[in-house]
């Protein structure tokens, strides 16, 4: 069988999600392509080399730009801050290496313009570029997709959308690079929203044709770690909220927060159309409600409409043929397995993975649109 070397930048939260999803997929799905975790790259060696050994890489580098000479990488997967998605990418992609790039796509318009155009470039030449929108690849989701495009809930009119967390309730939690518009670019809005956005435009595959945002930060100054009792600036949003219109006309709202206290990892969509109903809540992700405006009887009463739960764990549900018997429940973390699948699958064939980096633009045009929006007193802003 070939093989696909695989060398990761960053070792962090997301770098163990990713590296459990390489490690996993081979071994649930009949891949077409094995994957190798061949190299892990950090600035910390000591550190580099514990994360490696943990996740099972096979060696280290220190420098980025090692990891595009070295014939055993075909592909890098990108788990840095925003600030450097970019120039890794781009450099990667020109270097003829497949690129795996974790949402957003960058940190400003021009970045991602850079990393779209160099992903094109390097398309007419076989090299494939996917951003990492995890949550396109929950089964109740890859569902809701296929219900909407095949008219279960007819004409879209609504979607909102939002995404609750709580870690930075507390006002002592201190100063990371989340919190620093130079490396994040953004704070809810990119970190969270970015989800929501994209969700929204896949699900209805619409894309969203204005804004009009609020934005907050409720705790201006952090404690700087190892800094003595010092504080620094708190330079992105806490907290966003925007209504928007899809191309269609329908109307959408969202909603995203690190401030929602209580609320751990509390994301949430419904979609409304002429037809029925879908709604989805990431703490029961493998479940999605379904109203059907025709009810069973196909006569639309409304003495017994209403939604239904519908368990997404039937072998012909998306994703599900690899893994347990109907009943026996997916978790978060096979999300990032399901990416791993489509993405070695469609370089494997020489097809077009999605979320593409085109995709990711669009994206990053959306979050541009509200913050300009909220900076403009909540003006309406096209996309």
């Amino acid at each position: 069988m070939q093989t696909l070397g695989v060398g990761m930048v960053g070792y962090a939260f997301m770098g163990a999600a990713h590296s459990q999803a390489w490690r996993t997929a081979p071994h649930a799905f009949d891949l077409p392509v094995r994957p190798v975790l061949a190299a892990l790259c950090g600035r910390d060696p000591a550190a580099t080399a514990a994360a490696a050994q943990r996740y099972g890489f096979e060696s280290t580098e220190t420098d980025w730009h090692a990891l595009l000479d070295r014939d055993d990488v075909q592909l890098i997967d990108v788990c840095t801050p925003g600030d450097s998605h970019a120039e890794i990418s781009v450099a990667a992609l020109e270097a003829g290496k497949h690129v795996l790039c974790e949402k957003p796509l960058a940190n400003t318009v021009p970045e991602a313009e850079a990393m779209a155009a160099a992903a094109a470039r390097a398309q007419a030449r076989g090299v494939r570029s996917m951003v990492g929108f995890n949550y396109r690849r929950v089964p109740a989701l890859a569902l809701a997709r296929q219900l909407i495009a095949g008219g279960q809930v007819g004409e879209i009119r609504h979607v909102r959308a939002s995404y609750l967390q709580d870690w930075l309730a507390d006002p002592a939690f201190p100063l990371t690079w989340r919190l620093q518009r130079e490396h994040a670019g953004s704070g809810a809005l990119g970190d969270l929203g970015a989800h929501i956005v994209d969700l929204a435009q896949y699900l209805t595959g619409q894309l969203i044709a204005g804004v009009s945002g609020v934005a907050a930060t409720f705790v201006p100054k952090r404690p700087i770690p190892g800094g003595a009792g010092a504080t620094g600036p708190v330079t992105v949003d806490d907290a966003v909220a925007f209504t928007a219109r899809l191309e269609s006309g329908a109307l959408a709202s969202f909603e995203a927060t690190r401030f929602a206290t209580g609320r751990k990892n509390a994301l949430r969509i419904e979609i409304n159309g002429s037809h029925g109903s879908l709604a989805f809540d990431l703490e029961r992700l493998n479940e999605l409600e379904f109203c059907d405006a025709a009810g069973s009887s196909g006569t639309g009463d409304t003495a017994t409409q209403g939604f239904r739960r519908i368990l997404v764990t039937e072998p012909g549900h998306p994703y599900l043929s690899a893994w347990w018997p109907p009943g026996h429940v997916l978790g978060w973390e096979h999300t990032f397995t399901h990416e791993v699948r489509d993405l070695v699958t469609a370089i494997a064939q020489g097809t077009d993975p999605e979320p593409s980096f085109a995709d990711g633009l669009q994206v990053q045009h959306v979050l541009q649109a509200v913050s300009a929006s909220a900076a403009a007193g909540s003006q309406w802003t096209p996309v």
